[in-house]
């Protein structure tokens, strides 16, 4: 992959069900400040994102940020990181898999005027019991990814200039009903609703770190890598302010209270004129969100594999097929165990907290790798060393801390159970543990 096809991998993973769903949750929480919480999301992103593009020129491993901590902080912290990936990635893909079956949904009823019932098409807590379109698309992203990476990148350019092109639409058409007085008052719900929305919205910027998992197929990661990663993340929040502004221009804040409502839904009740647009932005919408679940997955198995080579997990995972290069085994059960069952709400926080941790680590780790190693060529540098990535580390604070008590607890557990599996597998079958004083000297 050159920085084209990288830069669309990681504009892939994120753009899609943060702002065609979530904007709908996170609107009744901070109110018209809401256009505010995505520029905080993205510059908490955006000292993570110079951090991850000194170190994917550094280390262009397979393993995102678990490779770079493995290279300076030592194999528990790597382990912690991975750990946190896998929840990240993982619960991301579920996430996504969800908000794509409520887009076919709507697209159904806005064409046939026909939906699937709730219980073969919601999650539990919603009414459901088995959501089948969210594993089915599960399936198809796995029946893409076992055709190998360029075939994967090829569908992936497709679906980012499908979602790209309904996003600017559903500007285009928005901006006809948008009403300035729509914005007053900015901050109805306090800056600790904004705060709030902001620790929701982060949700819609994982996975701008996706082309760092891709630096064993990057033509030439060392310069690639690092421009891919900065180059899709202003791309991804230039369109999410912009998508923010045209939606609460078109309707009212409040409006968006108990609702949920999706980017479709606003056009339906602002613009009118029938069901021609929101049936083009839900086209859209479920090709975006494809497009992330296909792009997220990818990354997941991509860590999964990294983690297997230093044996903190079976090697099963590491195993590649010798004509494909993927690791198929790797794809078949990460795909088979990936929760579909679960409220987009709660698998959006509990994907942020994961990620927000594994940002810390990236910047901690740029800030211990320039004060041991300072003379190791690095094709990117991050400005303003240590301050840049320290400044990176306390919006991560600062964002966790608007994370709510349940998903703490959930957390909580989620780190404890891979402490248990770290201790029992990972210490026993590491490379680390393998290797003797001498092979170390």
């Amino acid at each position: 992959m050159g920085v084209a096809q990288l830069t669309l991998l990681s504009v892939g993973a994120t753009l899609g069900t943060g702002i065609f769903v979530v904007l709908g949750q996170a609107v009744p929480e901070a109110g018209p400040a809401v256009v505010v919480s995505f520029v905080l999301a993205g510059v908490t992103a955006l000292f993570s994102a110079l951090s991850y593009a000194e170190l994917a020129g550094m280390i262009p491993g397979s393993g995102s940020s678990y490779s770079y901590a493995y290279a300076t902080l030592g194999e528990l912290v790597a382990w912690v990181c991975g750990w946190c990936l896998i929840l990240e990635y993982g619960v991301s893909v579920a996430a996504v898999a969800v908000g794509w079956g409520q887009y076919v949904n709507e697209l159904l009823d806005l064409t046939f005027g026909v939906t699937l019932p709730d219980s073969l098409s919601a999650p539990p807590g919603a009414g459901g019991t088995l959501n089948i379109p969210a594993a089915l698309i599960v399936v198809l992203a796995m029946a893409v990814l076992l055709r190998g990476a360029r075939e994967s990148a090829v569908a992936n350019t497709i679906m980012v200039g499908v979602k790209i092109a309904a996003l600017v639409l559903f500007c285009a058409v928005a901006f006809t009903a948008f009403r300035a007085g729509n914005f007053h008052p900015l901050f109805p719900l306090g800056t600790a609703g904004m705060s709030a929305g902001a620790a929701s919205l982060f949700f819609s910027y994982i996975g701008f770190d996706a082309a760092s998992t891709a630096g064993e197929e990057a033509r030439n990661p060392q310069r690639d890598l690092p421009r891919a990663i900065i180059l899709s993340l202003i791309l991804v929040t230039a369109l999410y302010v912009l998508v923010a502004v045209a939606a609460l221009g078109a309707m009212p804040w409040k409006q968006f209270a108990g609702t949920e409502a999706t980017l479709s839904e606003v056009l339906v009740r602002s613009v009118g004129g029938g069901n021609l647009w929101p049936i083009l932005l839900s086209i859209g919408a479920v090709v975006a969100t494809t497009s992330v679940v296909l792009t997220v997955q990818y990354g997941q198995i991509r860590i999964l594999f990294a983690m297997a080579r230093d044996g903190l997990v079976p090697p099963l995972f590491a195993k590649v097929h010798p004509r494909t290069g993927v690791p198929r085994a790797n794809t078949v059960i990460v795909s088979g165990f990936i929760a579909v069952l679960v409220p987009l709400g709660s698998l959006a926080d509990a994907t942020s907290i994961g990620t927000l941790f594994a940002f810390m680590l990236v910047n901690l780790a740029v800030v211990l790798l320039r004060r041991r190693s300072p003379g190791i060529p690095r094709s990117f540098r991050v400005p303003f060393s240590p301050v840049t990535p320290l400044l990176g580390v306390g919006f991560c604070v600062y964002m966790l801390g608007s994370l709510d008590t349940d998903t703490w607890i959930a957390f909580g557990a989620w780190m404890a159970a891979g402490l248990v599996i770290y201790g029992l597998y990972g210490v026993r079958h590491s490379k680390l543990a393998r290797t003797s004083p001498e092979d170390l000297a």
